[in-house]
């Protein structure tokens, strides 16, 4: 069993970052939420960090978990919220900042401690905090300071617990702090002890033998959607059990174009056990004339599921269902006092195991998109899996703002080819992290040739991204965007409006529904 440090959630929007710093560290870590109880008899837990958090401490609701017990259990590290939480329940003074400070810092008269091994004076930090901590508990020693911060680290005295409690209110796992890995680096190493030993390689074979185990000689059905999620998922069970694995490839009508022959091909070499559905025609006729996303997402989501039961229904003695959950998918469908409060439903992560009678196989719930990639890389999956943009799971059909029918679903078929293909050949594919068109419901007035047109829009969205949790627009060239825009105006019959989308998430989503 791996080494793990647990992330306590207050709801800071830097978490998943933390999470993210360590896990590139080669430690395993998991986020939960600040309310459930850390556990006392977990020969794996190494260490504990408290995330920042939207709270005040002040704050009567404010979540407030006793840190001296946990120390009790395990190292700790409190971040920014949770540094001001320390102070407040061990008899310092928490309070309003005379300004919010919030930007970059530079740390100041940085003492020895193994917390800050290899950082200097004048290493530059992020902060991002309200409240600050005015005055220290009796005892407690500061560490290092800012130029307008006295307090910006502080550790515990000895004796205060059975394991050591280190305190910062700056954020090191924001680029910007830029000694902010070295500084986690000696905590989850120096401090924790921590093996660094949680490689791709050490998760196949571990995961491996844990599905051998599981499914105990038993059958698996699941669904495959072509992406690397579930095409890496079946792979790791593929490789447990082999031929006891049943796969099934729903065409729900809203692929891209081409792209169920193409996967299915793909799956072959792969030498997995797959069966392809055509089930285009009742996804339409449900779908005809319904405008709210949500809605249309449960639509897709209840189809899928009933094709998929009816199909596996036909095999006889399954005990398993696999499916390609990971991390974000928990996270993002998660909502609790601290952590992401739900964004959208997540066909993914519930529904068949209750319908099905199933037992859940989900080798991936653990890991972030890039971790999955680095995973499949690592059992040498093809490159046309590994290297596919996230496609969301009701496909095109959340593409397609408004109703969805068989027109526009080949609308905008043909104009995402043309943006995938022009995204390819200029070298940008690889460069983003996801892209699609988008069909609006939105006509306007155009000329081609001496006719007059009232045709529909297509907006491009492009992100930049490391697993999905947040995004920034990318910045296409120009040049690249009008050969684009040219392409799909001349070939899609019924669009005459190309537009490009430069929001980012937060506050927008990637997708548009």
């Amino acid at each position: 069993m791996n080494d793990k440090i647990l992330i306590l959630d207050f709801g800071s929007q830097y978490t998943q970052l933390i999470a993210r710093s360590i896990r590139e560290l080669n430690v395993y870590c998991e986020i939960q939420p600040c309310t459930k109880a850390v556990p006392a008899n977990d020969p794996t837990l190494k260490g504990v960090i408290f995330s920042g958090s939207p709270f005040s401490v002040n704050d009567e609701k404010a979540p407030k978990p006793d840190i001296a017990a946990i120390a009790e259990i395990a190292p700790v590290l409190c971040v920014c919220y949770g540094a001001q939480l320390l102070a407040s329940q061990s008899g310092g003074e928490v309070g309003r900042s005379a300004h919010r400070e919030f930007g970059r810092a530079h740390l100041r008269d940085v003492v020895p401690d193994v917390l800050f091994s290899n950082i200097t004076d004048g290493s530059q930090v992020w902060m991002s905090h309200s409240d600050t901590v005015k005055r220290l508990p009796e005892d407690f020693k500061v560490i290092a300071r800012t130029e307008s911060i006295p307090i910006a680290a502080f550790r515990a005295p000895d004796g205060f617990a059975a394991h050591s409690v280190h305190a910062i209110q700056f954020h090191p796992e924001v680029t910007h702090s830029t000694d902010g890995r070295q500084l986690l680096k000696n905590f989850i190493t120096d401090i924790c002890g921590c093996a660094q030993d949680w490689t791709p390689a050490a998760f196949v074979q571990e995961t491996v033998e844990k599905i051998k185990i599981q499914a105990n000689g038993g059958k698996v059905v699941m669904a495959l959607s072509g992406g690397v999620d579930s095409t890496v998922a079946a792979m790791l069970i593929n490789k447990a059990i082999g031929e006891k694995l049943y796969c099934i490839f729903v065409d729900n009508g809203l692929l891209r174009k081409d792209e169920f022959a193409q996967v299915m091909e793909g799956y072959r070499h792969l030498g997995l056990n797959v069966k392809g559905v055509d089930a285009h025609e009742r996804f339409y006729r449900e779908l005809a004339n319904v405008q709210d996303p949500e809605q249309k997402r449960k639509i897709i989501g209840r189809l899928f599921i009933e094709v998929f039961h009816e199909e596996a229904v036909s095999l006889k003695d399954v005990s398993f269902l696999g499916q390609g959950t990971i991390y974000p998918d928990v996270i993002e469908s998660m909502s609790v006092h601290g952590p992401s409060a739900t964004i959208k439903s997540h066909h993914n992560v519930g529904g068949l195991p209750e319908i099905m009678h199933l037992s859940l196989i989900e080798p991936l719930r653990a890991l972030f998109k890039d971790e999955v990639r680095r995973v499949g890389k690592e059992m040498g999956i093809d490159d046309i899996f590994i290297s596919r943009h996230p496609f969301p799971g009701p496909g095109l059909g959340i593409r397609i703002l408004g109703p969805v029918d068989a027109v526009k679903v080949n609308m905008l078929q043909e104009a995402d080819a043309i943006y995938i293909q022009h995204l390819r050949d200029s070298g940008w594919y690889h460069k983003v992290w996801q892209a699609g068109a988008i069909l609006l419901p939105v006509q306007s007035v155009g000329v081609m040739g001496d006719e007059r047109t009232y045709e529909f829009t297509c907006a491009l969205r492009a992100v930049s991204s490391v697993d999905g949790m947040t995004a920034d627009f990318s910045h296409l060239p120009h040049d690249l965007l009008a050969k684009i825009s040219n392409d799909i105006i001349n070939k899609v019959r019924g669009i005459n409006r190309v537009v490009y989308d430069i929001s980012s998430k937060p506050p927008a989503t990637i997708e548009w529904e």
